[in-house]
């Protein structure tokens, strides 16, 4: 977004908290998302994008992306593939397995020795457990990684799945 709209001077705290609050639980369904935001704050669509495009200067927004329902698209296997890496290798591949097409999320953590000794992970989503395992061979084969020590952990039972949230349950 690259607007440069003047921050709204007639709208205080009140109305930003409500906006970021409404922003957490997703843009609405609609050909104007940022008008139904706006009405529910009380501010116009410009005032409404001004904040937006403030918030992404400031860090405030980083980015702006969806939340996959997976199992309503049919997609029932879902894989967390946990990494034991070398501490000076873990970037590399890390930024390696981020760039799979099949890896929809990938992190670092710090090992809980002696029980828990891995280090990275990343989530591989596919309709069925063998598509979700190929994609694994897969990577292993063309990352090298055969060699390093891993577990591949299905989900059971899906039960929250949402974005971040910042802001109370009860904020205006």
């Amino acid at each position: 977004m690259s607007l440069t709209l003047p921050l709204p001077a007639t709208h205080g705290d009140a109305a930003a908290k409500r906006l970021r609050a409404l922003l957490e639980r997703g843009l609405p369904l609609t050909e104007r998302p940022w008008q139904v935001l706006a009405v529910q704050c009380g501010m116009s669509e410009a005032e409404v994008l001004a904040w937006v495009e403030r918030w992404q200067r400031e860090g405030l927004i980083k980015r702006m992306g969806l939340v996959v329902r997976h199992h309503a698209l049919g997609i029932r296997a879902n894989a967390m593939v946990v990494w034991d890496l070398p501490d000076t290798a873990v970037a590399e591949v890390g930024r390696r397995l981020a760039a799979e097409p099949a890896v929809t999320l990938c992190y670092r953590r710090r090992r809980q020795q002696p029980e828990w000794p891995y280090n990275l992970f990343c989530m591989i989503h596919g309709a069925r457990r063998e598509r979700v395992l190929a994609a694994l061979d897969d990577i292993v084969e063309r990352q090298a990684l055969q060699d390093i020590p891993r577990r591949v952990l299905f989900s059971l039972k899906a039960y929250k799945q949402c974005g971040g949230r910042y802001t109370r349950e009860d904020s205006p």
